[in-house]
């Protein structure tokens, strides 16, 4: 995701991309990544999930703690990224890029999602 400014955000620390065709990635945010501390394991939501926006899909362990994952969105879950089951640190190291989480065929997406703007603000880094 070259472009954040094109992201929505929610305040629990996951980017959503524009639906393309109806779909959307999924990832965590700069952000959460550094508040979790190095990632170790990922719990993704499978192919075929029915995921809920604001509901827990997934699990990320890092060395200090264990943290639910949220969907941003509600829709049906159409590819896990397996290079971040495969290799956890990916989360930390690209999380705009190579560490998006899943990709999800959008049904309904709330209103309360931020834009880049209104996210920096909850963050002292800004993403």
């Amino acid at each position: 995701m070259s472009d954040l400014q094109q992201l929505r955000y929610s305040k629990e620390h996951e980017w959503v991309s524009d639906a393309a065709e109806g779909v959307a990635t999924v990832g965590i945010t700069k952000f959460a990544a550094n508040a979790l501390g190095e990632v170790v394991y990922a719990q993704l939501p499978e192919v075929g999930d029915t995921v809920t926006a604001g509901e827990t899909c997934g699990e990320l362990e890092s060395t200090k703690s264990v943290s639910d994952l949220y969907s941003p969105v509600s829709g049906e879950v159409v590819e896990a990224n397996q290079d971040v089951v495969d290799d956890p640190s990916l989360v930390n190291s690209a999380p705009f890029e190579g560490g998006w989480l899943f990709k999800v065929r959008v049904t309904q997406e709330p209103k309360d999602l931020l834009s880049a703007e209104e996210y920096a603000q909850l963050t002292p880094s800004g993403n």
